[in-house]
């Protein structure tokens, strides 16, 4: 295995003899340097894994060698070492993107410390996450068994998503390993308690539900519209909890949570009834029934979410709130800019709209191309991509221009997705619905020990096309492959993010409210 190898540049090079036995005797192999033209030949010559570097040399000094050190090696980290504690220096070291910072006189244990706190982090961080995980893994165990209650299953997913972005840190696949096999085991108990009380959540009679869709803007999102306070409603299609998390961080020194919590989708966990059930505050068979002109079957081609503005315009009236409103619905950078070019006049409603489809797209996307598939090829590369979108898109812009104002911004999602991985064979006419996570139709054919079967869609509250339609939901990470070309269609959308069914992701949902710092 290869030693380490350090490079120090210092003008008294000789008083640092003690500090080069101590390092060699610990395993480093150390090359030294009196000036920094010779260090810059060095580093062009030799493969360093670190530099310490001091500050105040004759000739050419630390930070004007430091910046030609980072023009040869981007990546190399250096350790400025000077006797000066002046905060101007300090600063234009920091600038410079120096890995860390010590002031003379520097003991041996001090420069040990600094090694293992650059190379050796990663190492550590490995370490001490596998150890923090190994503690917990019973404590998950024993939620996954216990869990009974809708509070319970959101804070054992809470936990799962935490452990999911911590062992991101580690090198050891293990500990990743073995939490997906809990997470997989978490979500054969989430079906079943889905299976045995999701009707029962939709009686009104029964208190101790979870939000669900319906209820979003009641709860959640009305109570925080305040007088020359305007509030902007962001949905992003097709967030998984997860994905939340990890574009939450980027607003850091922009906006703070003041408010974050998980609600229910209802099933199908699909944008034609999850999001069109959000914005008129109803549920499904409610809209067909009551508003027949904005409700389009899952048989029919037409695009079904084309009257969201519609629906939310009802349920303002049904309630009899009178704000003044606007709705934009961002499919491209184009109309991203378009938004925000009218920020101002936004400025002046209670309650602006915006709904992003860029996920959706993504995973839509993801199925059909190889090349997003090969970017997004697992969870961790999902929410990856999910982060370069979000940085980089007009919706950050946005945020960017709200944060100078008084405003409130609430995310939230209609649905999340979950990867998919075991086919389930099923038969079905022309006229069943196409989605791969739930079905609805009249001549259904399946093992119903291996779905969700609602074979009274009216007890759920779901529209039907027929007098015997029925609808069925893929459980976990199953998905529905017809009789027909099964084999191919098996290898086609095995590992694609798909949405509809039952699932932690599909189901549990981010809403968080937010106020500029």
């Amino acid at each position: 295995m290869r030693k380490i190898r350090i490079l120090w540049t210092d003008d008294e090079v000789e008083v640092l003899k003690p500090h080069i036995f101590f390092l060699e005797e610990k395993g480093y192999e150390i090359d030294t340097c009196s000036n920094g033209n010779d260090t810059i030949d060095l580093v062009r010559q030799n493969r360093y894994d670190l530099i310490f570097l001091d500050e105040n040399m004759p000739g050419l000094g630390g930070i004007e060698t430091l910046r030609l050190i980072k023009e040869v090696r981007t990546d190399i980290p250096v350790v400025m070492i000077t006797k000066s504690d002046e905060e101007e220096l300090m600063e234009a070291a920091i600038g410079s993107e120096i890995a860390d910072y010590l002031i003379k006189p520097v003991k041996p244990k001090q420069v040990l410390l600094a090694i293992k706190k650059i190379l050796d982090q990663r190492r550590l961080i490995t370490e001490k996450t596998t150890t923090d995980y190994r503690q917990e893994f019973s404590r998950i165990s024993n939620m996954i068994s216990s869990a009974s209650t809708y509070s319970d299953w959101t804070d054992l997913y809470k936990k799962i998503v935490f452990w999911e972005s911590e062992l991101e840190k580690s090198t050891d696949p293990g500990m990743a390993e073995i939490l997906k096999m809990q997470e997989n085991e978490a979500n054969n108990s989430f079906s079943k308690f889905m299976i045995k009380n999701y009707t029962g959540w939709l009686n009104p009679e029964n208190k101790n539900n979870p939000l669900l869709s319906p209820g979003l803007f009641s709860k959640k999102i009305f109570p925080h519209v305040q007088e020359h306070k305007p509030l902007f409603f962001i949905l992003i299609d097709n967030m998984r909890y997860d994905q939340w998390k990890t574009i939450s961080g980027e607003m850091a020194g922009l906006f703070r949570i003041i408010e974050e919590d998980l609600y229910f989708s209802i099933l199908p966990t699909a944008t034609q009834f999850s999001r069109n059930s959000i914005f008129a505050g109803l549920m499904p068979s409610a809209i067909a029934e009551t508003m027949p002109e904005f409700w389009i079957n899952d048989d029919e081609e037409e695009g079904k979410n084309k009257f969201e503005e519609e629906l939310f315009k009802s349920q303002l009236t049904r309630k009899g709130l009178k704000y003044k409103w606007s709705y934009n619905k961002i499919s491209s950078s184009h109309e991203g800019r378009k938004v925000n070019d009218k920020v101002r006049s936004m400025l002046e409603n209670d309650i602006n709209i915006l709904v992003f489809n860029f996920v959706d797209m993504l995973s839509h996307a993801r199925t059909e191309i190889g090349v997003i598939r090969d970017l997004a090829n697992d969870e961790s590369a999902y929410r990856s991509l999910t982060r370069s979108w979000f940085v980089h898109s007009s919706l950050f812009e946005l945020l960017k221009t709200l944060a100078s104002h008084p405003v409130k911004v609430i995310f939230s999602t209609d649905h999340g997705t979950i990867r998919v991985q075991n086919p389930v064979k099923i038969i079905g006419d022309r006229k069943t619905s196409s989605n791969l996570r739930y079905k609805m139709g009249r001549n259904l054919d399946y093992d119903p020990k291996k779905v969700f079967e609602l074979i009274n869609p009216e007890k759920a509250m779901l529209p039907k096309t027929n007098l015997s339609s029925r609808y069925i939901f893929a459980l976990n990470k199953d998905y529905l492959v017809y009789q027909n070309n099964y084999n191919y269609y098996v290898g086609y959308y095995k590992d694609t993010f798909q949405h509809g069914g039952i699932s932690m992701q599909e189901i549990m949902l981010p809403v968080a409210c937010l106020e500029p710092v």
